[in-house]
């Protein structure tokens, strides 16, 4: 029987895969039989790359592939793709990082491309999609924030880890992935860059977030302007609210809330009484998401 490998950490570590290596301006290409140079660098004709198809990211925008399409034209693919053997086709290869390199390649028409070359299998294959993907600078808030819940909900990785593994703060993880529980129409906003996050951020203390979404992309509101709309509409909430509130939250419960809500992507309400009981209650939104919350509770 073959011993399952344990898990330690988050996967093999960024530095041991994104290694920063470059391609000498005179590589040779490098044939199925010819031996990979010291670093572990081989030439592979394009046409026999091909992508993950389980990449999260999706939506590769068009202008700027054209721009990295032109400096690949003019000097080359400097940082080389992380390939695996394809298994489901022999003598090709299954792209882990640098799908984008590999469809501006394509645009610039190059017929070989530099790869480093690793034996992943499919979940650390799409562990390190997803990595290399959460570290990009141009991922818009959402894509951001669904990164670290796949980290999450699909290898059981902590924010605590996901944190330290990618460099971040603990608060940003859990703020970003707070996102995911704004209705799907204002997440469109931002994946479209009508919202920043900064702007979503603010929607999540207000009940009628889209309402005030459609007004802040309608008016050119800045972040601070919807922070003080969202304000203004809790204080109004709050005055014509006829059932009374049995004191305010603490902020270690508050902090408890917002964890929660992170971490399962739906709306944790937290009522906690002085005599030590309380109620946990759980908005969601449909039957898939009703669905997610047996499968939680089910599994502990």
């Amino acid at each position: 029987m073959v011993k399952k490998r344990e898990r330690t950490g988050l996967g093999r570590g960024l530095s041991a895969l994104m290694a920063d290596i470059e391609v000498p301006a005179t590589a040779t290409p490098v044939g199925d039989a010819a031996e990979a140079d010291a670093r572990g660098l081989r030439r592979i004709p394009i046409d026999r790359i091909r992508p993950n198809p389980e990449q999260p990211r999706r939506h590769f925008a068009e202008t700027a592939l054209a721009e990295l399409s032109a400096s690949i034209r003019e000097k080359g693919v400097i940082q080389p793709l992380i390939v695996r053997p394809d298994p489901a086709e022999p003598q090709h290869y299954q792209i882990v990082a640098g799908e984008r390199r590999w469809r501006a390649a394509q645009q610039a028409q190059l017929h070989e491309l530099p790869v480093i070359i690793r034996d992943f299998d499919e979940t650390e294959l799409l562990e390190v999609a997803i990595i290399e993907n959460v570290q990009r600078a141009d991922l818009n808030a959402m894509e951001e924030a669904l990164g670290y819940r796949q980290l999450i909900d699909r290898f059981g990785h902590t924010q605590d880890k996901v944190a330290q593994a990618l460099g971040k703060s603990r608060s940003h993880i859990a703020n970003m992935m707070r996102l995911l529980a704004l209705p799907e129409e204002i997440q469109g906003f931002v994946r479209g860059g009508q919202l920043s996050a900064g702007h979503a951020r603010a929607l999540l203390t207000v009940d009628n977030p889209v309402t005030l979404a459609r007004q802040a992309i309608a008016n050119g509101w800045s972040v601070r302007d919807v922070e003080q709309k969202a304000k203004a509409s809790g204080a109004k909430t709050k005055r014509t609210k006829t059932k009374p509130r049995v004191g305010d939250k603490d902020a270690d419960t508050v902090a408890l809330e917002r964890d929660l809500t992170a971490a399962i992507g739906m709306v944790v309400n937290i009522d906690h009484q002085t005599s030590g009981e309380g109620r946990v209650s759980i908005r969601y939104k449909n039957l898939e998401a009703l669905d997610q919350i047996i499968r939680l509770l089910s599994n502990g």
